[in-house]
């Protein structure tokens, strides 16, 4: 059964729309790639997904038995968020919030959660370390450590490489992969590497002037992968 179903979704803001009648699915297990040219509205269907606004019209349905504390968030980072004055542990930790309800504290689960997390990310070492002082990659670990602690099924992330080098490219990848593979954690990434989306993806999501959503092998053999990909 699928998680999420978008049937006519159409994204914009103040009624106006962007992009029109979106129709696809995600099942659980799914490493679901949202590609397409930059302005195209990857973003902001994410955000739709993710009910931070509203849609212009269309509807977002949920299956599977997923509710919203069940999804993990990795948004794009801002200059402000990279100076975070605290620590590793404390960022990490803020992504059991949900979990907390009116409790002002955190349970020895959740804490045992978000050693978890930190250990799945190789961040452990870290765990008392500043935020701010940290590298990039690093930083993105420490993020995709908190999104783990919100999420139970599903993991939506917006360019999560974006500004890394090439050799943490490929490490925060090759993390992601495992979360999908090993731990079967549905997976949802906005993406500008087309390359990455092809080798890692079950699913694509093309957004833009034309529109196309299937499976990996569908996308490589339609005219619209056929361009964007072969490029």
């Amino acid at each position: 059964m699928a998680q999420i179903i978008c049937q006519d979704l159409s994204l914009g803001y103040d009624g106006r729309a962007i992009l029109q009648d979106l129709n696809f699915s995600i099942h659980a297990g799914d490493y679901f790639c949202i590609v397409g040219e930059n302005g195209s509205g990857k973003s902001t269907l994410m955000k739709t997904l993710l009910h931070l606004q509203p849609p212009v019209s269309g509807s977002i349905l949920t299956g599977d038995g997923l509710k919203p504390n069940d999804i993990g968030y990795l948004p794009q980072q801002t200059p402000i968020q990279r100076d975070f004055p605290a620590s590793v542990r404390e960022i990490v930790l803020s992504g059991c919030q949900n979990r907390c309800g009116f409790r002002p504290f955190y349970s020895k689960a959740e804490k045992k959660l978000a050693a978890g997390a930190m250990e799945k990310m190789q961040i452990s070492h870290l765990s008392g370390s500043c935020y701010r002082e940290l590298s990039g990659g690093q930083q993105q670990r420490v993020l995709l450590a908190r999104a783990l602690c919100a999420a139970r099924k599903v993991l939506l992330l917006d360019e999560p490489v974006s500004g890394l080098d090439p050799k943490v490219t490929a490490e925060m990848y090759r993390l992601i992969e495992e979360l999908n593979q090993k731990d079967g954690m549905t997976i949802i990434m906005i993406s500008h590497d087309i390359a990455a989306a092809v080798r890692y993806a079950s699913h694509i999501l093309h957004i833009g002037r034309s529109v196309f959503f299937g499976t990996k092998q569908e996308y490589l053999q339609s005219s619209i992968g056929k361009s964007f990909a072969g490029a």
